[in-house]
């Protein structure tokens, strides 16, 4: 048997035009960009550091995405 994730009904989708249809962030997550951002601003953090890790904290909640998965695998590689 193959479990498969649904998003809930009240979590809107957003088409995107390369990554197609992403669920809309909760505030929580939203919140944590904001304050990846301002380490960067700050310059706490330095920029590369905290795209790396904004980029898998989104893979890490959208893996159910096929192209996004595939992104991961090939930075595994990389």
């Amino acid at each position: 048997m193959v479990a498969t994730r649904i998003a809930p009904a009240h979590r809107q989708q957003i088409e995107l035009p390369v990554l197609g249809k992403v669920t809309k962030p909760e505030p929580q997550c939203v919140a944590y960009y904001v304050v990846l951002a301002a380490l960067g601003v700050l310059e706490i953090v330095e920029w590369p550091i905290l795209g790396i890790v904004g980029i898998g904290h989104l893979l890490a909640g959208q893996h159910r995405f096929l192209i996004l998965q595939e992104v991961g695998e090939a930075a595994e590689v990389a």
